[in-house]
């Protein structure tokens, strides 16, 4: 609520008599008829309203005379309705505010309510009442109000100051909780704490949520950042109490099914296997919190926990969306599997003799899995990970994060950043809503950041948020591409190069994003000084950013000006790089522009590989190679072809692939079969 109450006097035009006693009349009346009254402040509210009922009964008596007032009695109505009009405004102020603001503004609220009785009795003090013809009875009790207006102390109700203390103390505990992940909130107490104050149904919570949700915008122009930081807590604290109380008792019904479903489980498995992990006992990191029993699947939700894949399947496919040890809201509903437990299971099954039959939808690629299994998994979650409650808290935490983005410390941005990095990690929905919340121009700005922190924190937050489309065109549009540029080439970690090299990939998935990167003087060389330096995650990742770019034509011959030709030549004998396949769908494409298969040509040692790759590669390096080959023998390649009829393995790969290979592989080797078959009858020819 706004500390300074609205100026609304009017005496400065006095209402004829008649009509002002009616006005006095009718507003008192709303206010002693006002309906459900708020929790809060209700002693200040049951007092004024009792005061005002005292004050209708004047106005009503003196309507009734019927005769001419004093002018100071018309000054004193004129004011009194002012008074009331205020008083008015300020308890429909209480009823539409939330019950948990206006707990932690009680005293303001407080002084508002004390201010407008001291004006009432500034207002009785004109009021000649020896002057007005009203029984002894009334008279006595304006005289009494008159003195108790005058003399009244600002009142604060001692049981909201207390419950406004323990509030304050729960949201402490909160933010410790998120902040370290330690400490733990006692739901019974902020239960009884909103219980006190009315919140008492989920559609209480729901309701309250939305009157926060509105002073938050109302606060966010005047009432700075710290205000709406304090708003925004007490949203996290009501979604997050409505999940964990009214959900309590259900909880406990699915754990207990869960462990029934677990022993039936047990039971149902082979009978040597089973025998075997009950009489074993398993390390408890190795048992699924839910269903005590050994997770044969384990994998991580956005808590971090870990829960073998079917019980926390059921646990969300049940309605649930928080995490069931930690009781955290999941802001996603991915479930990311945990290799390396998986692989510790593995390993202490195989050293205690015990066969681990591993749960039908224990991997996602697993094809024996039924596909009516998968989808009925797979809507459950969408649906879950869609609701309103989900996507308001992503959107309330993505806005406050980049608010301190925009104004934080160093610190705070680094710290800000990182947050925004993972909560784009996953979920559609999630990137969706950070770009809405203007997070992409200052990730871009923070690009330039001298903290390494920072900056490898941005580049890898726009990589995330690129993978959703629209976020492509909005980056683009931010100008964010000089600045990406500028981390791919000089970049402070090794990361952050990398990083930068998977957003350009990422990007020129769209044919436009493809013409405005290579266009970039800069691009090509940069990835390609990353082809050379990075790490072998670094070098796929600037290998797959400049096959994006090459595919469309004109940045083709900047790839090859930028010296790209030779280094993928290179790495095709790098087995440490590990992007054989890589190189090759580059070199692949290079091939169609002149510049290209000019250097290409120029080396000694790929024609051996190529044919080295014919035999040991993988399908796709094979397709590649062949395509390789037939565009070097091609257009005046006679050297190459006869290289390759004198290397006494080219002919039998080529007629090994005819025969086994893949449909696009079989038709260039014949291709390539009667290419050479023309060379050799020209040779004979010749000689002839």
């Amino acid at each position: 609520m706004d500390v300074a109450l609205p100026t609304l006097m009017v005496s400065s035009g006095f209402l004829p008599t008649g009509s002002l006693l009616e006005s006095l009349i009718h507003i008192s009346n709303e206010v002693a008829s006002m309906e459900r009254l708020p929790v809060i402040q209700v002693r200040n509210i049951s007092t004024m309203i009792r005061r005002i009922k005292l004050l209708s009964s004047l106005f009503e008596e003196i309507h009734e005379m019927n005769t001419p007032l004093p002018p100071s009695s018309i000054l004193c109505l004129t004011e009194l309705f002012s008074v009331i009009r205020r008083v008015k405004s300020l308890i429909q102020g209480c009823k539409d505010a939330s019950s948990l603001w206006s707990l932690v503004q009680t005293e303001l609220i407080s002084s508002q309510f004390h201010v407008v009785v001291k004006e009432m009795g500034r207002a009785l003090d004109i009021l000649p009442l020896s002057l007005l013809n009203i029984t002894a009875d009334i008279r006595e009790q304006v005289e009494l109000l008159h003195k108790q207006a005058k003399r009244v102390d600002l009142f604060v109700d001692p049981r909201e100051l207390q419950r406004r203390e323990e509030l304050l103390q729960v949201m402490a505990t909160n933010n410790e909780k998120n902040a370290k992940n330690k400490a733990l909130v006692d739901f019974r107490e902020v239960k009884e704490i909103l219980s006190s104050i009315g919140l008492r149904s989920p559609l209480d919570y729901d309701e309250e949520m939305s009157k926060l949700e509105a002073e938050a915008q109302k606060q966010a122009g005047t009432g700075g950042l710290i205000v709406v930081s304090n708003i925004n807590n007490l949203i996290s604290l009501v979604l997050y109490s409505k999940s964990m109380i009214f959900s309590e008792e259900h909880n406990e019904k699915t754990n207990e099914a869960f462990k029934k479903s677990s022993a039936s489980f047990r039971m149902n498995n082979d009978h040597s296997s089973s025998s075997q992990s009950t009489i074993l006992n398993i390390p408890d990191e190795f048992r699924c919190p839910i269903s005590l029993d050994l997770m044969r699947d384990p994998v991580i939700v956005a808590s971090g926990h870990t829960y073998d894949r079917n019980s926390i399947a059921q646990w969300i496919n049940t309605g649930h969306n928080t995490c069931p040890k930690s009781g955290m809201k999941l802001i996603h509903m991915a479930l990311i599997p945990n290799y390396a437990l998986k692989s510790l299971v593995h390993q202490w099954c195989r050293e205690n003799n015990i066969q681990l039959i591993e749960s039908t939808s224990s991997s996602s690629s697993d094809l024996g899995r039924s596909s009516s299994m998968r989808k009925s998994c797979e809507k459950a979650v969408d649906h879950i990970s869609a609701t309103k409650t989900a996507m308001d808290a992503v959107k309330m935490t993505a806005e406050f994060l980049v608010g301190k983005l925009a104004t934080g410390s160093p610190e705070i941005q680094r710290q800000a950043a990182y947050e925004l990095r993972l909560l784009a990690k996953t979920g559609m929905d999630n990137r969706r809503i950070i770009a809405e919340a203007g997070a992409i121009p200052f990730l871009v700005t923070l690009l330039s950041s001298h903290d390494p922190r920072i900056q490898e924190n941005a580049v890898t937050a726009l990589l995330n948020l690129s993978i959703f489309d629209n976020n492509k065109i909005l980056i683009m549009a931010a100008g964010a591409i000089d600045n990406i540029v500028d981390v791919l080439q000089s970049g402070k970690t090794m990361e952050a190069r990398e990083n930068a090299a998977a957003a350009i990939f990422s990007l020129s998935m769209i044919d436009d994003c493809k013409v405005t990167i290579g266009a970039h003087p800069r691009a090509m060389p940069a990835l390609v000084a990353l082809l050379r330096e990075g790490t072998s995650a670094g070098k796929r990742d600037a290998a797959t950013a400049l096959f994006n770019l090459v595919v469309y034509s004109a940045n083709k011959g900047s790839a090859v000006v930028a010296g790209a030709v030779p280094l993928l030549i290179e790495l095709l004998m790098d087995d440490k790089a590990g992007i054989t396949d890589d190189a090759l769908a580059v070199l692949a494409l290079l091939l169609g522009c002149p510049d290209g298969l000019e250097e290409i040509r120029k080396s000694r040692i790929l024609v051996p590989l190529l044919i080295d790759l014919l035999r040991f590669g993988s399908p796709k390096g094979k397709e590649n190679s062949i395509t390789l080959l037939l565009g070097l023998c091609k257009d005046g390649g006679e050297e190459v072809a006869r290289r390759l009829l004198l290397n006494p393995r080219s002919i039998p790969s080529l007629q090994s692939l005819v025969a086994d290979g893949s449909l696009k592989a079989r038709r260039k080797a014949d291709a390539l079969l009667r290419v050479l078959n023309r060379c050799c009858s020209q040779s004979h020819s010749t000689v002839g």
